[in-house]
């Protein structure tokens, strides 16, 4: 999935989902340690900085490693995009949001359903034609984002973070429709 997205995006910004790598690394330990470890990688991920949370998350890797290498590994793989929302400095309330894919897990799958029937995928345009239609169907379904007000901020960051990366500065001049 990182390969496509590199191959269409000049400079993608990618995050990970925090519940989904939490869920990895848990599912790969006893569960006497796994409630322990949840709360660890939780209180990391609630840090001020994604300095702060990396380090933490790193020293918890370093302990497991010896007992645990597959949940150490687990944790390790992906870790500095699992802090994406938090390097970028979102305003917690849209954060919070940010830092799960459900939402988008969800529309996907509704859209999936929605052309389950599809037998005979005649184009590539009558692929995007019934996927447009799931994601239309699924649109009916979708509640404000929380945080909402705070997408503009959101953009910002997100240029920002685009310009130190690669030494151009990226701006839009379109407003932010939250509706």
């Amino acid at each position: 999935l990182r390969a496509a997205v590199t191959r269409v995006f000049d400079h993608p910004v990618i995050a990970r989902c925090q519940l989904h790598k939490l869920r990895n690394v848990t599912d790969r330990l006893p569960d006497h340690l796994a409630c322990t470890v949840g709360k660890r990688m939780r209180q990391a991920y609630r840090a001020d900085t994604a300095l702060e949370a990396e380090a933490q998350l790193e020293a918890l890797a370093k302990e497991l490693q010896r007992t645990h290498p597959g949940a150490a590994a687990s944790l390790r793989e992906g870790l500095a995009e699992t802090l994406t929302v938090l390097r970028l400095g979102v305003p917690p309330t849209l954060a919070r949001t940010l830092r799960s894919t459900n939402c988008i897990e969800s529309m996907i799958s509704i859209a999936r359903n929605h052309s389950r029937n599809v037998k005979n995928w005649q184009s590539g345009d009558m692929a995007l034609r019934w996927c447009a239609t799931g994601m239309a169907e699924a649109s009916k379904q979708f509640r404000r984002v929380n945080g909402h007000l705070h997408l503009a901020a959101l953009r910002r960051a997100l240029d920002e973070y685009v310009a130190a990366e690669t030494g151009d500065a990226v701006r839009h001049n379109e407003p932010v429709i939250a509706a």
